[in-house]
């Protein structure tokens, strides 16, 4: 019998693109309150997955999620965003949201100071921008984040920061979290389940149980020497 208190279920999926298969025979659930990290080499089907589970992409198989649900995704980066010179009130603006609930979310950020909402978005480090993204993701208080690489271009440090700060959020909000991330650290540390995808699953389930050297080695390859070091 189906658990009640799952969130997504992910059954038998699919995804061919251009005649290529991304992702073959993928099943996997997501319970409430989980924080789900997706695990895999470059090209093994993420961010497809990502993009899947939101109906941006067709598929077949099964993809169900608890009806009425408020999901917010973020993507590696928003490249839009850098490029053009809003500041970050512009930016939020698009958003609707009125000034007062704008501050509270960049506060839960880290990201407040008296001058923040004219603060050009292209002024900002990776670091910075990562957690504008991050409160920009929590403005309409969703149930569910998906991030796609949240400490995409930002050093060991910042990636530290981002990653607790996303702890907790997930803590204080109860939110649902599927992450895509390549560090083993935070997986170990914040992820509840990893699914270690490479167009298959390859494992999924609680971290410490199921990876381990034979794992990353079928999951990574020749890439294996560049993760051992991450397990201390």
């Amino acid at each position: 019998m189906e658990t009640q208190n799952n969130i997504l279920e992910v059954k038998n999926l699919n995804v061919k693109l251009n005649g290529e298969k991304i992702i073959e025979d993928l099943s996997f659930k997501v319970k409430e309150g989980e924080t789900l990290t997706v695990l895999g080499p470059n090209g093994a089907g993420k961010t497809v997955l990502f993009r899947t589970l939101l109906g941006l992409l067709p598929y077949e198989g099964e993809i169900s999620w608890r009806k009425g649900l408020k999901i917010s995704y973020i993507p590696t980066n928003l490249p839009l965003a850098k490029d053009f010179p809003l500041t970050i009130k512009e930016f939020f603006n698009l958003k609707k949201k009125d000034y007062e609930e704008v501050l509270n979310i960049l506060k839960a950020v880290g990201m407040f100071h008296s001058d923040i909402l004219k603060k050009k978005i292209t002024t900002l480090s990776t670091g910075q921008f990562q957690r504008i993204l991050v409160a920009w993701g929590l403005c309409e208080n969703p149930e569910v984040l998906l991030f796609d690489e949240p400490t995409f271009g930002i050093d060991i440090g910042g990636q530290e920061n981002i990653y607790h700060l996303l702890g907790r959020i997930q803590k204080e909000r109860k939110m649902t979290m599927l992450l895509v991330s390549h560090d083993l650290n935070i997986v170990y540390k914040i992820a509840d389940k990893v699914l270690c995808l490479n167009k298959k699953a390859l494992c999924f389930g609680p971290p410490r149980e199921i990876i381990s050297p034979e794992t990353l080695v079928q999951l990574y390859g020749g890439e294996i020497k560049f993760y051992q070091h991450l397990h201390g």
